[in-house]
C-alpha cells in the first residue's frame, strides 16, 4: 500500500438487530443481513470489511472467515477480515489453514486480526483455563507469528503439541504470508508484543478521546525500529454511524446505543448510560457520529492524531436496525471516504 494513503475499514460483530418495528431477529436472518451489508460496503467503496468473533447469545458470528467467505462471494474489491479471531482459544495451525483458504478463494483479499477479545466465554466453551489468560496468548501468537513465514515450522510451548519441521497447507500468494494485525485496547506489553512479532497494530479506541492512544501508537512505532523490522501500520477500531444530519443520526443511533449500554452496565457493573454521557461521546470522545461532514471531520483528526493508515468504523451496535446500517454504510464509503481523504490531503 502506497506510503501517506488510508483505507476505510467497517467492522460488525454481527449483534442480534431488531426489525424496524423493534422486534428482535432470529440469528440465521442477522447472518444473512451480515452478508449483505457486505456487500453494500464493496459497492459503496468501502476498503475493508472486519468481523469479529463472539460465543454469547447477543451476538451472532461465532466463526468469522465463514461470513467473510460468503461475503468473498458476492464482491470482487473489498478486503476481509477478522475484527477479531480470539487466537487464545483457538490453534493457530487451524486458524492460519482458514483464513490462507478464504484468501484463496477471494483472490488475496483475505486479513486477520487477531486478539483476546472483550468477552471471556471462548475459554469454558473450548476448555481453557482463564489462568493461562496470558499464557495462551504469548504462545499461540508466537507460534502463529512462525506460520507466517509459511516454510517448515518447529515450534514447542505448553499449550498445544509441539512441532518438528512441519509445513501447514495451504500457503498463500503473499510475499510475507497473510496479512495480520493484533488488537489491542492500550496495554503497553500488548503493544511491543504486536511489534516484536512484525504484526501490524490494531487500536480499540472504544471510549475516550482518541489522541489519548498516540503514546501507544508511537510506542509501537518505536518497538518496531528498535527490533531492526521494516514499518508496520497502525489501525484505529471504533465505534461509529453516519446519518442525513447530526440530529438524524443521533436520533436513529441513541435507542440501540442506550439499549446495548444498559445491557453492558449490568454485566460489568459501570453505571446506567446517560443521554448526557452519549453527547460527551460524540462530542469528546470516541464515537464519531453525525453527518458524513461531521464524521469526516472527527475520522480525520483521529487518524492524524494517531498516524494510522486505517480507520475502521464498528458500524453495528446492539439492536441497531440492518437498513439503518445499510444507510450508514452507504454514506460512509460515499461521502465520508472522500471528504477524509481531501481533509488529510490538504493538511
Amino acid at each position: 500500500m502506497p506510503e501517506g494513503t488510508v483505507e476505510f475499514a467497517v467492522h460488525t460483530f454481527g449483534d442480534v438487530t431488531h426489525d424496524l418495528q423493534g422486534r428482535p431477529l432470529e440469528h440465521p436472518e442477522v447472518l444473512r443481513n451480515v452478508v449483505a451489508e457486505g456487500v453494500v460496503a464493496d459497492r459503496a467503496g468501502v476498503d475493508v470489511i472486519g468481523i469479529g468473533e463472539h460465543h454469547r447469545p447477543d451476538y451472532t458470528v461465532s466463526a468469522p472467515e465463514m461470513v467473510l467467505a460468503a461475503i468473498a462471494g458476492q464482491t470482487r474489491d473489498i478486503k476481509l477480515t477478522s475484527a477479531v479471531t480470539v487466537l487464545s482459544s483457538d490453534d493457530p495451525v487451524r486458524v492460519y489453514q482458514r483464513f490462507a483458504t478464504l484468501d484463496a478463494v477471494s483472490a488475496g483479499r483475505a486479513e486477520i486480526s487477531l486478539g483476546r477479545g472483550s468477552f471471556i466465554e471462548s475459554f469454558p466453551l473450548f476448555g481453557y483455563d482463564l489462568q493461562d489468560y496470558e499464557r495462551l496468548f504469548e504462545e499461540k501468537l508466537d507460534l502463529f507469528a512462525r506460520l507466517r513465514g509459511e516454510g517448515p515450522v518447529t515450534w514447542q510451548g505448553s499449550t498445544r503439541a509441539a512441532l518438528q519441521r512441519q509445513s501447514v497447507f495451504p500457503t498463500t500468494a503473499h510475499e510475507h504470508g497473510l496479512p495480520a494485525w493484533v488488537a489491542v485496547g492500550g496495554t503497553p506489553a500488548s503493544v511491543v508484543r504486536a511489534a516484536r512479532h512484525g504484526f501490524g497494530l490494531e487500536l480499540a479506541v472504544i471510549g475516550g478521546a482518541p489522541e489519548r492512544f498516540a503514546p501507544f501508537a508511537e510506542l509501537f512505532r518505536r518497538s518496531v525500529d528498535e527490533a531492526g523490522l521494516e514499518p508496520r501500520r497502525v489501525a484505529v477500531h471504533s465505534h461509529g454511524f453516519v446519518g442525513p444530519t447530526d440530529e438524524e443520526a443521533a436520533e436513529r443511533y441513541y435507542p440501540h446505543w442506550e439499549f446495548n449500554m444498559r445491557k453492558m452496565a449490568a454485566e460489568r457493573g459501570w453505571p446506567a448510560p446517560s443521554p448526557i454521557q452519549f453527547r460527551q461521546e460524540i462530542e469528546h470522545g470516541a464515537l464519531h457520529l453525525g453527518s458524513p461532514e461531521t464524521v469526516a471531520r472527527k475520522v480525520a483528526r483521529s487518524v492524524r492524531a494517531l498516524g494510522a493508515s486505517r480507520f475502521g468504523m464498528k458500524y453495528g451496535n446492539g439492536s441497531l436496525p440492518h437498513e439503518y446500517m445499510v444507510d450508514s454504510i452507504e454514506l460512509y464509503g460515499a461521502q465520508v471516504k472522500p471528504l477524509v481523504l481531501d481533509m488529510l490531503a490538504g493538511s
